[in-house]
């Protein structure tokens, strides 16, 4: 059985309910998951996952979060090689220029993204959670 990490941080829920939907759907689809705040998470977890899904709202200038998410995202990029990765995340402006950034910082890793990301303008609605269902079966097949 796989075992998908859900790795996330939410400032006002939205990016929260993504995880949630995202971890029913992995085991809906027949593979564990761990739901995991991003203060919880460090490079030395990674190998213990057959997946990883990071999950972060925009922040300011459509970037991922500062004080927590960023710091510890850095910190498992170079254990990301070769690993299958899913992102997502909610914002409220901008065009979502900070997700096709990390997608891009996840391949300069030698990340394989395992679905294309999920985002959505502030919480997320039916066809986002059907996004998300999609991606929880390709995880949990991955």
């Amino acid at each position: 059985m796989k075992n998908i990490a859900i790795v996330y941080w939410s400032g006002t829920g939205n990016t929260e309910a993504m995880a949630n939907a995202l971890r029913s759907a992995v085991t809906e689809a027949g593979a564990e998951a761990a739901l995991i705040p991003a203060e919880a998470f460090a490079a030395d977890q990674v190998a213990a996952f057959d997946a990883l899904a990071f999950g972060c709202p925009a922040m300011g200038a459509e970037n991922l979060e500062e004080d927590v998410f960023e710091p510890m995202f850095a910190s498992v990029e170079s254990a990301l090689a070769g690993k299958k990765v899913f992102l997502f995340g909610s914002y409220g402006w901008g065009d979502g220029q900070w997700m096709r950034d990390w997608e891009d910082r996840c391949r300069a890793d030698g990340a394989d993204l395992a679905a294309e990301s999920v985002i959505c303008t502030d919480a997320p609605q039916e066809d986002t959670l059907a996004s998300l269902r999609s991606a929880g079966a390709a995880l949990a097949e991955s």
